[in-house]
């Protein structure tokens, strides 16, 4: 597991969260995004599988552990402001709560394609 996460580099927001984008570690594609406060962030580097804060019910969660849909941990890394997490993976089953693959497959807004 490839990890390039400083957690005192991390810039958590006024709430104490984090954006966590969670990307499939093969194909690069795109499966979720959730929130990490520093106990999350540091239960997903240890233990090997995605943890996130859940903001309306104010608990934490194992991706997995009630679906059996488990994200396993393999690599981490923090964007260049230190704002966002990028968590690589092995998705088990759907990423989506709807049971979809990704969470970004449900509605395409048609950008203007190479509009300035």
């Amino acid at each position: 597991m490839t990890t390039d996460v400083s957690a005192d580099r991390v810039r958590f927001d006024d709430a104490g969260l984090v954006p966590a984008i969670i990307q499939q570690h093969d194909t690069g594609e795109v499966l979720m995004l959730g929130w990490m406060d520093a106990e999350a962030l540091r239960r997903t580097l240890t233990e090997g599988r995605v943890t996130f804060w859940s903001r309306s019910r104010q608990e934490y969660w194992r991706k997995g552990d009630t679906s059996g849909h488990a994200q396993y941990v393999k690599g981490a890394r923090l964007d260049c402001d230190g704002d966002t997490l990028l968590i690589t993976v092995e998705q088990v089953g759907a990423a989506c709560h709807t049971g979809d693959r990704t969470c970004f497959d449900a509605d395409d807004l048609d950008p203007v394609v190479g509009a300035p």
